[in-house]
């Protein structure tokens, strides 16, 4: 029996038959292993502005199109509007998300019916404290996904007073994620979110299929006068979970060049302006 020639799909390169983690030619993954990148998103629609912290759908598209195979199933425990689902969709992925909040639950349901998908995307209301719980009441059973895609909360970044909140403030806009109980946005403590942080992804190792991949965009904050390394902590504390640590892969870099600089520290002390996030690339190996 012969061996399988590659496709040749012209200038996306040669498709491989025995490309067992995505529908990529060898050209695409090769471009893809860049540690660093940059998009020009499409501007936010109306209903998209109401939430804080979006990112956009393009950079959730990528991360899904390179670690899954189209049919394949996508999760994202911090939904917000449903980037990581519209992306899914857009690939020809099927989905599920949970999001906290009322107001984005139905931003996340009219988006995905505008979109008139043909697979199957489920935005869940309730906290990824308790993600079970949340599926039972859904009837999700035995799920196993192949990709996680999301984007937590950065600490309770969010509540710090900071210049680059002023305008969405002025505007009426939210300048935080919610009030919920259930909303890690809201924990205080540093070392207690990341912990918290860590017990959320746990559950989502539980659910992950073998060999599945976990990407996190995140980054580091800086408050009261110093740096907290969020993303460098999150890698750590999910790559110390014991039977369900996490393989820390590599990171790429979001570099964000159409942020305006802001005038931070001048005449008095370093403040940087921060113009970078950090995809981190998670997998289970059992």
């Amino acid at each position: 029996m012969g061996r399988k020639a590659p496709i040749d799909l012209g200038e996306r390169g040669k498709l491989s038959p025995y490309n067992k983690l995505n529908n990529l030619t060898g050209k695409e993954w090769i471009k893809f292993t860049k540690s660093w990148f940059h998009l020009n998103p499409k501007a936010r629609k109306d209903n998209e502005i109401l939430h804080p912290a979006k990112y956009p759908e393009s950079l959730a598209q990528q991360f899904i199109e390179f670690f899954s195979k189209k049919g394949d199933w996508i999760f994202d425990p911090f939904l917000g509007t449903a980037s990581t689902l519209i992306a899914a969709g857009d690939c020809e992925r099927n989905g599920v998300g949970i999001e906290i909040t009322k107001k984005y639950m139905k931003i996340s349901k009219d988006r995905i019916k505008e979109g008139n998908y043909k697979t199957e995307l489920k935005p869940l209301l309730g906290s990824s404290l308790n993600i079970k719980k949340v599926f039972d009441k859904n009837k999700i059973i035995d799920k196993v996904f192949d990709c996680t895609v999301t984007s937590p909360p950065y600490w309770n970044q969010l509540e710090r007073a900071s210049m680059r909140q002023k305008g969405r403030a002025d505007k009426g806009l939210d300048t935080k994620y919610s009030n919920a109980k259930g909303d890690i946005g809201n924990i205080d403590d540093y070392k207690k979110f990341v912990e918290t942080q860590a017990k959320i992804f746990d559950q989502v190792y539980d659910i992950t299929k073998d060999k599945g991949y976990l990407i996190i965009i995140t980054n580091n904050v800086f408050f009261d006068g110093r740096v907290y390394p969020l993303a460098f902590d999150t890698a750590t504390s999910l790559t110390n979970r014991g039977e369900k640590s996490w393989v820390l892969k590599d990171e790429k870099i979001w570099l964000q060049n159409d942020k305006p600089l802001i005038a931070l520290g001048v005449n008095h002390a370093w403040v940087g302006n921060r113009h970078h996030q950090y995809c981190l690339i998670l997998r289970k190996e059992k």
